[in-house]
């Protein structure tokens, strides 16, 4: 079987380490642990390989995270790529940093990101694994809060927490989004 694992962020250096940016770094961090590299290709850098007996695209799209939709259906159609083995690593605002939430499907929960991803499959029926950023800013402020980089503190935390989330993805690809949801939600 094949699987699309899709890190959201936005491309270029301005953003790398930014909140925002967290799917990129755990994909990347999945990548170096399954010796996946990437190659910059259409809507995005793209690598392939396998995770024991299965096949793995990993997905980082350029198209900047609002329009991530259209790099995610383009690669699902030319991989041929069935909704139900789509996995997207995103950023969550709701949750404590580095916390892991996991998800058959869902709404966007005001991510723009999450939100054009549905527009462009047709549906929200896809899983998700959200990684908590935090929301320690004051009203009005999320932009620059999502667009900042993490604290000491948090990076800190960040280096325990990205290789869970890297399990987990392996989980999800090996034994299936409820075996996934079981061991890593709320760990």
């Amino acid at each position: 079987m094949k699987y699309l694992i899709v890190g959201l962020g936005n491309i270029g250096d301005e953003y790398r380490n930014t909140r925002h940016n967290i799917g990129f770094m755990i994909l990347d961090a999945f990548a170096e642990a399954s010796n996946i590299s990437f190659e910059t290709q259409r809507y995005g850098d793209v690598g392939s390989g396998r995770v024991k007996n299965q096949q793995a695209v990993l997905l980082k799209p350029s198209t900047y995270m609002n329009l991530s939709g259209n790099a995610v259906r383009y690669w699902k159609e030319k991989e041929n790529i069935d909704i139900d083995r789509i996995l997207v690593v995103v950023d969550d605002l709701s949750l404590p940093v580095g916390a892991i939430r996991i998800r058959q499907r869902g709404s966007d929960a005001g991510h723009n990101g999450l939100k054009n991803i549905a527009a462009m499959l047709g549906t929200e029926k896809y899983a998700r694994l959200k990684f908590g950023i935090g929301n320690d800013f004051p009203r009005g402020c999320q932009v620059d809060f999502v667009l900042g980089n993490f604290s000491s503190d948090d990076r800190t935390l960040l280096a325990e927490r990205i290789p869970l989330a890297v399990d987990a993805i392996r989980e999800y690809i090996l034994a299936g989004i409820g075996s996934a949801m079981c061991k890593f939600n709320n760990k």
